[in-house]
């Protein structure tokens, strides 16, 4: 879970810091640097989700493993 916040953490922190660079040296116009902006934008949010769900789907498997009956030794 550490990990997972660390990412996200991380990749807002990221975003925030990409785009205000990005304002500050851009040479492009204001339309243009907002669809950049958006883009990245949806790109980062994809990123995250499809994070989510491959840790959604971790702790899942891990879920079933504990709950699957466990055989005891000697058996």
């Amino acid at each position: 879970m550490r990990r997972a916040r660390s990412f996200i953490s991380g990749t807002i922190w990221g975003g925030l810091v990409g785009a205000t660079l990005a304002i500050l040296f851009a040479p492009a116009s204001g339309d243009e640097l907002r669809e950049q902006m958006r883009a990245r934008a949806e790109r980062i949010q994809s990123e995250v989700n499809q994070a989510a769900v491959q840790r959604r789907a971790e702790l899942e498997r891990q879920l079933a493993a504990l709950r699957s009956p466990q055989r005891t030794e000697g058996s």
